[in-house]
């Protein structure tokens, strides 16, 4: 009898114990705002953050046959600003700086699958004469698919934080939001921080635009994961080409370990 009540005492703990990890880990849960920059054959060429498209088209067919809830940023947003219960398995894609591969590699195989993606613009390289940014065309042909959202990444590549006049940081995300709505006939909802760098400044002022959410890089574990204004992404480089990887970064748990890593490093 007394061995009895030793195992039932130790299974109690271990269920309580458990399920107290299953719920803390459920609050360290955040929705994968995935980042891509450059998706191109030449990936290898280029930086770390290029992937090929065999890789892109690989990893958006993992995100469809594992029946991921990929939803535009916008949406996100909303459910956040609404304290909404966010479904399991909930990705965002977004793509940064309008890279014209963006429309010959990127686009066809997020419309083969049906996956909203939001690509950020940096509204003076957009038509530039090297031909490496999308063009106008190229930009509302994809929105018109009705799975392509634009956002402004300002009117020039410059981090804010970098720029002396608090006059010119606000034309850069006042005007390039302007110009977007103009050129696309719709409101542009959402903000892209240049190389993720922002200040309170800066967020204030992305508020007063207008924009409904602004996401960062990684503004660190002591920043809200459900701040609409500093919202937290993944960048997906090339280590990203395994799969196993990449449904490691697509779990919604990752951004909690890597700032804890990050964290105990730091204090050592």
């Amino acid at each position: 009898m007394f061995k009895r009540k030793i195992i039932a005492f130790i299974l109690g703990v271990v269920i309580i114990a458990a399920v107290s990890a299953a719920y803390f880990l459920r609050q360290q849960y955040v929705v994968p705002i995935l980042m891509y920059h450059s998706v191109d054959p030449r990936a290898e060429e280029k930086n770390v953050l290029a992937v090929t498209p065999e890789i892109f088209a690989r990893q958006m067919d993992f995100l469809k046959k594992h029946h991921y809830n990929v939803i535009p940023l916008e949406k996100l947003v909303d459910l956040i600003k609404a304290k909404a219960k966010i479904p399991p398995k909930t990705v965002v894609i977004t793509l940064d700086d309008g890279y014209r591969d963006n429309y010959f590699y990127a686009f066809p195989v997020l419309r083969k699958y049906n996956l909203p993606a939001t690509i950020f613009v940096i509204i003076n390289e957009v038509d530039r004469p090297q031909h490496d940014r999308l063009s106008w065309e190229e930009i509302k042909e994809m929105q018109d698919s009705g799975i392509i959202y634009f956002g402004s990444h300002t009117l020039g590549a410059e981090p804010l934080v970098n720029l002396q006049s608090e006059q010119e940081v606000k034309r850069q995300i006042f005007e390039s939001k302007k110009i977007l709505e103009e050129k696309l006939g719709r409101k542009v909802l959402v903000f892209s921080y240049p190389e993720g760098l922002f200040n309170a400044k800066i967020r204030q002022m992305v508020i007063d635009a207008g924009y409904t959410g602004a996401v960062a890089t990684n503004p660190g574990r002591n920043s809200s994961d459900r701040d609409n204004f500093a919202l937290k992404r993944l960048r997906i480089s090339r280590n990203a080409a395994n799969l196993f990887v990449f449904a490691v970064e697509t779990s919604g748990y990752y951004t909690f370990f890597k700032e804890n890593k990050k964290h105990r490093h730091e204090k050592k």
